[in-house]
């Protein structure tokens, strides 16, 4: 797999099978663990200071101030969509962090997208009658494929969908983390569409804003909502006639009211459609 050639000979000579990973953990002095979701591999081999460092090399191509940015947000991003997520002595200047040093852990999180998840929701989302969307929030405790359908879905919405007749409307990603379109070197690595723009690595309240204005996309998505400013900027973005596509973390309608933001958007009807995942989805 193309993620191992960022790896020392004597980790790769250790990996056999990555099919059904979905993280590599990797720490500093400890040995090496690979997770499927639902069991662990600890590979026998113990991660060493060089080691640590010939890694970090590679996932910046042997610059790591070139991606000074990035690992100040905590994760680099790989070609393919993979996300490394990095750990260590972080340093702070005037509020803001300028570095992270020393570092103690990485996780490797393969990317493989799933192609027509979001199916068993699309009816609830698509207004084929008026070809747009119903403003949606998904909700879902973490790690149950919120982010993994949401990425469907604007792919679906920006294609059309020959099927049921919908054409593709133009959508616009404010993609805090990276994880829907994992964008490499200004190209989505996971396929999101023809008509989906993207802007990545900026607060997502901050990114919808900027979208409105420079891309006036019909659909707004972002992943994760619950802040003062994300609730402000969706609000912004329906004055503008702009529907939406956001998911937060939840269980039920009751708990997802416990977050005042939420309840504001919820009781001011911004919602038309309150999708609940559950494992069977």
């Amino acid at each position: 797999m193309e993620i191992l050639k960022y790896f020392p000979k004597e980790i790769r000579d250790k990996i056999i099978n990555l099919d059904k990973t979905e993280e590599i953990r990797i720490r500093n002095g400890k040995k090496i663990i690979l997770n499927n979701g639902q069991t662990e591999q600890i590979i026998n081999v113990y991660i060493t200071h060089e080691m640590m460092e010939n890694i970090m090399q590679n996932l910046c191509d042997n610059s790591v101030y070139a991606y000074q940015n990035e690992i100040c947000s905590g994760f680099i991003t790989l070609k393919g969509g993979h996300r490394v997520g990095i750990t260590g002595d972080v340093v702070i200047e005037d509020g803001k962090i300028i570095n992270i040093k020393n570092i103690s852990s990485l996780n490797f999180r393969i990317s493989r997208q799933i192609y027509d998840c979001s199916n068993k929701i699309l009816k609830d989302v698509i207004n084929l009658q008026e070809n747009t969307i119903y403003t949606t929030l998904i909700v879902s405790p973490p790690g149950w494929g919120k982010t993994t359908i949401l990425r469907d879905l604007v792919r679906k919405i920006s294609d059309g969908i020959d099927e049921i007749g919908f054409k593709g409307i133009t959508v616009g990603v404010a993609d805090e983390r990276g994880e829907i379109a994992s964008m490499y070197r200004g190209i989505p690595q996971n396929d999101i569409g023809i008509r989906t723009d993207v802007i990545s690595n900026i607060p997502k309240s901050i990114g919808m804003n900027m979208l409105i204005r420079s891309m006036s996309p019909k659909v707004i998505v972002a992943d994760e909502i619950g802040r003062k400013e994300d609730a402000e900027s969706i609000e912004y973005a329906m004055c503008c006639g702009v529907k939406g596509i956001f998911t937060a973390h939840g269980e039920t309608l009751e708990t997802l009211k416990k977050n005042p933001l939420l309840n504001k958007l919820i009781e001011k009807n911004i919602f038309e459609k309150i999708i609940f995942l559950n494992k069977r989805n």
